[in-house]
């Protein structure tokens, strides 16, 4: 039984040093301080291992909570090679990107007095609801540039809002916009449930229907996995960008295309896995579902991502120069996908 007691923790040192470095040190203490370190490392990892796809999901409203431009750096310096997200997400990314705000408020505001005002509330954040609706408007008139006859994914539509917001000379911390730029394929797979929903819904009443086929979403989405010789998952909170990203595993087994499961995963999340859903469900489960490899690294950090998020993309920051030669490319043509890779 010497072996179990062959690790003692380490107490964290005060002194002058780099996020990363306090990360790596954090790793070998206790509690939610050492998943936190540990995650950094499997992030790494996943980072230096030249042959994997690296997903990110993201749930929650993370850009009104000002982790917008995290974001955006992880697409630019291609820390992530495939987003999946809410369209609230999208929303509020285009909404800052032509000039809108969000602003400090506080979670005890008079919240029937906001609405008199046309003041939305996020928790601690609130915004203009007519500002919002002018965005609603504006995704209405620039979906009549796109074909009624066809049928897109939100891949599409997100690729489609990311070229006009750059051509409008939108700002370059806007995530919609990186992506475009840095050809990062952005699912939402519940575009609908979201005003990017309402303003295409706009133009259907106003007569110009646009077609979104979720499961092409799905479809395309798989595609990268098939073709990815390993994976990676990083997911801030859980939802349907969790389950979305990890069904293709099971998808791609039934199709006769057994990946084993994604070979790297992280998550920070508030969610406990003992109310059975999905957002905090280990990873450890998803192993008997196929969508986690049994031999993978994985960690799961149950830690407000607002906290975690920058915390962790500093650190990421600092080591990114020793790591990712070369970052995948994917080329969409008539259903079917290509996968490239490309010199960073």
């Amino acid at each position: 039984m010497a072996h179990i007691l062959s690790h003692p923790t380490e107490p964290v040192e005060v002194k002058e040093r780099r996020v990363s470095e306090l990360l790596e040190a954090m790793a070998k203490t206790g509690f939610q301080g050492r998943k936190l370190g540990e995650a950094f490392l499997a992030w790494r990892e996943m980072l230096r291992d030249e042959s994997c796809v690296v997903f990110f999901g993201m749930s929650g409203a993370m850009i009104p909570a000002g982790m917008r431009r995290v974001v955006a750096h992880l697409i630019e310096h291609r820390l992530v090679d495939v987003v999946v997200t809410t369209g609230a997400n999208v929303f509020h990314d285009i909404h800052e990107a032509l000039g809108g705000k969000h602003f400090l408020g506080t979670p005890n505001a008079d919240d029937a007095l906001l609405f008199k005002h046309g003041i939305d509330r996020i928790y601690d954040v609130f915004a203009s609801e007519e500002e919002f609706r002018n965005v609603d408007r504006l995704i209405s008139e620039l979906s009549r540039e796109l074909s009624a006859e066809k049928e897109y994914s939100s891949r599409e539509i997100v690729a489609f809002l990311g070229e006009k917001l750059s051509q409008r000379g939108a700002a370059s911390d806007s995530f919609v916009v990186a992506a475009h730029r840095r050809r990062v394929p952005v699912f939402v797979p519940a575009l609908g449930d979201s005003s990017v929903g309402i303003g295409l819904t706009l133009a259907r009443r106003e007569g110009h229907r646009v077609v979104v086929n979720q499961l092409k979403d799905v479809d395309e989405i798989t595609q990268i996995v098939e073709k990815a010789e390993k994976t990676g998952v990083v997911y801030v909170g859980g939802g349907v960008p969790k389950n979305f990203i990890q069904q293709t595993e099971v998808i791609a087994s039934i199709l006769g295309i057994d990946k084993g499961g994604h070979d790297y995963a992280v998550q920070f999340t508030t969610d406990a896995p003992h109310w059975g859903g999905l957002s905090g469900c280990t990873f450890e489960e998803a192993v008997s579902w196929g969508k986690i490899s049994p031999h993978s690294k994985k960690v799961q950090c149950f830690v407000d991502a607002t906290i975690a998020l920058p915390i962790v993309v500093h650190a990421l920051n600092e080591v990114r120069e020793g790591f990712r030669a070369r970052v995948p490319v994917f080329e969409w043509g008539d259903e079917q996908l290509t996968l490239k890779w490309s010199l960073r």
